[in-house]
């Protein structure tokens, strides 16, 4: 995107902000997809909104105090009244991941709530393929949408992505080794097929690439995320073929939206996307060179 319409798209996010720092109704930062709070910060970090911004400061600052669960380190999507803090029960894989990217971009990194933030990630964020060998901590045992026998897809991308983040020379073992575990996860996949029948699409929604994309994702997202991490292996050919077919004399185009649900509208569906196809370019210049 032009500068311009960046800046204009910024502001006009801000222009809706609540003094104290979130958007809409406060206890309702998650549950208001999306205009909520948790979306709009998630937005404003995938737009390179400047760190610096006071009002960038303000969000984040609320969703520590009404989103980050103390004990555990994860995101909730629900407020505690008893707790002061996230409900315990209620942080998510996905969520983390989005919030632990999101503060990374805004200058968090070494906030002591994101670090532990990052440890959450590491140490909850489950890999199994359809067969449960991890031990299930009580508190999530009943969300079975996100704790069930297969790993949720969307928590790996959105975990990857967060520990992506991480400048390289800030990566601990744990961190590394992490990467590589949810890596592999989505290499057995081809990224977007069945791991036990490559033939089959598993995640046909995936092949339609859209900005932002919130707690989804899509298959353009998750090479980027390996091109960020330097990860080459044979088991993105069918992911990059992918992306490659969908090129137009005028670039990418905008396949999946979520205008018309967010503050702001982003780009127009089925036209030319300005983000997409930038993403994609260096994508295809990186894994080219291989």
């Amino acid at each position: 995107m032009e500068v311009e319409v960046l800046n204009e798209s910024i502001e006009a996010i801000f222009k809706t902000q609540h003094p104290d720092g979130y958007w809409g109704e406060r206890e309702r930062f998650y549950t208001d997809k999306y205009k909520g709070t948790v979306w709009n910060v998630l937005i404003l970090a995938e737009l390179g909104a400047d760190p610096t911004d006071p009002r960038v400061r303000r969000a984040c600052e609320f969703l520590l105090d009404h989103s980050y669960e103390s004990e555990s380190g994860g995101f909730s999507v629900s407020y505690s009244v008893k707790y002061k803090s996230g409900l315990p029960s209620q942080v998510i894989p996905c969520l983390t991941g989005n919030m632990v990217f999101a503060m990374i971009r805004f200058g968090y990194m070494d906030d002591p709530r994101i670090q532990k933030a990052i440890d959450w990630i590491i140490r909850y964020q489950r890999t199994d393929d359809g067969v449960f060998t991890d031990v299930m901590d009580p508190k999530y045992a009943n969300n079975v949408a996100c704790f069930s026998t297969h790993t949720c897809f969307m928590g790996v991308v959105k975990s990857l992505k967060a520990l992506a983040e991480i400048p390289v020379h800030r990566r601990t073992q744990e961190v590394n080794r992490k990467i590589e575990e949810l890596s592999e996860f989505l290499l057995i996949h081809h990224i977007y097929k069945k791991s036990h029948d490559l033939k089959t699409i598993a995640k046909p929604g995936w092949t339609k690439f859209g900005f932002p994309l919130m707690y989804q994702t899509d298959v353009l997202e998750i090479v980027d995320i390996f091109r960020q991490l330097e990860i080459r292996d044979e088991r993105l050919r069918d992911a990059l073929d992918l992306i490659q077919s969908k090129e137009t004399i005028e670039g990418w185009q905008l396949e999946s939206t979520m205008n018309g649900k967010m503050l702001i509208d982003i780009g127009q569906k089925m036209r030319p996307c300005e983000y997409l196809t930038r993403r994609a370019q260096n994508v295809l210049k990186y894994y080219r060179q291989a």
